[in-house]
């Protein structure tokens, strides 16, 4: 299904970024966590793809998290963080 079908984050990772994505959430994965696994794991991530411009953008999201529910409180509390903050200067982080 195309992405204008759904909304900016719903529906599978885009064909064209799924190889990337699943191979940099493994390396990741290995990387802080090593060799453990589930809840043996002590690092968990997302990481949020879009590409940039005028149109609405299509969000590509991948995670190690194995309780989904987690990721949605670390993102609304990660926005309320954002939204409390001052916009960055340009050039700044």
């Amino acid at each position: 299904m195309s992405p204008k079908h759904h909304g900016l984050g719903d529906a599978p990772i885009e064909d064209k970024y799924r190889r990337k994505m699943n191979a940099l959430a493994k390396t990741l994965d290995e990387w802080f966590n090593g060799d453990a696994k589930g809840k043996d794991r002590k690092v968990g991530f997302c990481l949020m793809l879009w590409e940039f411009g005028d149109q609405p953008a299509r969000c590509n999201y991948i995670s190690n998290a194995t309780n989904r529910a987690e990721v949605v409180t670390l993102l609304k509390e990660q926005l309320a963080r954002f939204e409390g903050q001052a916009e960055p200067k340009e050039g700044k982080s």
